[in-house]
C-alpha cells in the first residue's frame, strides 16, 4: 500500500479534496486582486506571474511535491511583493507569498520553527522597503506593509502544522491498516501451512515406521513386509491426493464458517463489512461458493483499498462487493483457476470493477463461462 516515500490512498483522496475545495478560492483571490488592486498592464502581469506561480505550487503541494519547487515558487512570489512595495502601489502583493510560503516551511523536514520566524520577518522586512520610496504615512505603512504581511504570514504558517500532522496522522493510520492487513493474509496462511501439517505430518511419521519394520521384516517375515509397504503405497497415495485437493482449495468447505472468518479477516484490517444471509444458497454447492469466498477475501485484503464490504448470499449463490477498485488491474490467479470448476459446475463466475467499487458473484442456473465477463469498466481475472 504504502512505503516511507509513497502516498497513501487516504492521503491522495485528502489531496484530490483540496484541490477541488480550496484552489479554486485561492484561484478566485487572485483574480479578484487583479481586477481591483492593479493600476497598470505592468501591475496586472507581475501579480498574474505571482497567482501563477501559488497555483503552481498548490498543486504541487496537494500531490505531496512542495518541496520540489519550493525554491523558484518561493523566489518568484517574493519578487512579486518587492515588485509591489517599491515599484508599484499594490499593498496586496504579497498574497501569493502567503500562499506559497506556509505550505513550503510546513513541509521542511527540520527546522521548521525557524523558517516559520525567517518567512515572517523576510515578508514583513520587504514590506518594510516601502519606506525607502514613500514617507507620506509611515504609520499606515507599517501597517499595511509591514505588520499585516507579517502577521498573516506567521498566522498562516503556524495554521498548516496541524494540516501537516493530520497528514502524519493519516500516514500512520494507513501502514497500520496496511500492516493488520498483511498479518491477516499471514494468518490464512499460517491456517493453510496447519492444515499441510495435519494432511503430511501424521502420514510421514507412520510412514517412517512402517518402513523402518519393513526394512526389519525382509529377511525374516517377507509376506508381512510386503503388507507393510503395501500400506505405505496406499498412504502415500492418499496422502498425494489430500494435498491436491488442498493445493486447489478442493476440500470441503464450510460456508458458514468462511463467511465468520471473512468476518474477522475485515475487521481486523479496519474494513467494514455487511453480511446479507436472508436467502441461503444451495448446500450442493456451498463449497465451491466458500472457495469464491476465501479467495475474494484474500484479493481485497491484498489489493483493495476498501473501507466497506458487503457480501449477499442468494439462492443462486453469492455477491461480494467493496467500495476499494484500484485504478489499475491487479492479477486474480486464483478466481481464474476457480471459474472453469464453477463452469463445469452449471455456474458462472464474473468479476467486475466499475465506478468504484469491485464485484465478485459467483451464480448456479446460469449458463456457465469459461472467462469472466469483460468490457468497460469490468476487471480479467487473468
Amino acid at each position: 500500500m504504502t512505503t516511507t516515500g509513497d502516498q497513501t490512498d487516504a492521503q491522495t483522496r485528502l489531496r484530490k479534496l483540496n484541490l477541488t475545495v480550496l484552489l479554486p478560492p485561492v484561484l478566485g483571490v487572485g483574480i479578484l486582486l487583479l481586477i481591483v488592486d492593479t493600476d497598470t498592464w505592468l501591475d496586472r502581469t507581475v501579480l498574474a506571474v505571482g497567482v501563477a506561480a501559488a497555483a503552481y505550487a498548490f498543486v504541487h503541494w496537494a500531490h505531496g511535491g512542495i518541496l520540489r519547487v519550493a525554491v523558484p515558487c518561493l523566489g518568484l512570489t517574493a519578487g512579486v511583493w518587492l515588485y509591489g512595495a517599491l515599484a508599484s502601489d499594490m499593498r496586496t502583493a504579497f498574497f501569493p507569498l502567503l500562499v506559497v510560503g506556509p505550505f513550503v516551511v510546513s513541509r521542511l523536514p527540520r527546522r521548521r520553527i525557524a523558517a516559520t520566524v525567517a518567512l515572517t520577518v523576510g515578508g514583513a522586512a520587504i514590506g518594510a522597503l516601502r519606506l525607502l520610496v514613500t514617507t507620506d504615512d509611515v504609520p499606515g505603512t507599517l501597517l499595511t506593509d509591514v505588520a499585516l504581511p507579517g502577521g498573516l504570514l506567521l498566522l498562516a504558517s503556524l495554521a498548516e502544522f496541524p494540516n501537516k500532522r493530520f497528514y502524519d496522522v493519516v500516514t500512520d493510520l494507513e501502514r497500520a491498516r496496511y500492516r493488520e492487513a498483511e498479518l491477516a493474509v499471514a494468518g490464512e496462511r499460517m491456517r493453510f501451512a496447519s492444515d499441510l501439517h495435519d494432511i503430511q505430518g501424521h502420514t510421514l511419521h507412520v510412514v517412517k515406521l512402517k518402513a523402518a519394520l519393513a526394512r526389519r521384516l525382509v529377511a525374516t517375515d517377507p509376506a508381512r513386509a510386503e503388507n507393510e509397504l503395501q500400506e505405505i503405497h496406499d498412504l502415500v497415495g492418499e496422502t498425494i491426493t489430500r494435498t491436491k485437493e488442498l493445493a486447489h482449495a478442493q476440500r470441503r468447505l464450510n460456508l458458514t464458517a468462511e463467511l465468520e472468518n471473512a468476518k474477522n479477516l475485515f475487521e481486523a484490517a479496519g474494513i467494514g463489512v455487511d453480511i446479507d444471509r436472508s436467502e441461503e444458497p444451495n448446500p450442493d454447492v456451498s463449497e465451491l461458493l466458500g472457495q469464491v469466498l476465501r479467495e475474494t477475501t484474500t484479493n481485497i485484503l491484498r489489493h483493495a483499498q476498501a473501507e466497506r464490504v458487503r457480501i449477499t448470499l442468494s439462492p443462486a449463490g453469492i455477491t461480494i462487493v467493496n467500495d476499494g477498485a484500484p485504478d489499475t488491474r491487479p492479477v486474480l490467479s486464483g478466481l481464474a483457476t476457480l471459474t472453469d470448476r464453477i463452469a463445469d459446475a452449471g455456474g458462472a463466475l464474473t468479476v467486475q470493477q466499475r465506478d468504484g467499487r469491485f464485484v465478485t458473484a459467483a451464480e448456479f442456473g446460469v449458463t456457465a463461462t469459461h472467462a469472466t465477463r469483460t468490457g468497460a469498466g469490468e476487471e480479467e481475472s487473468a
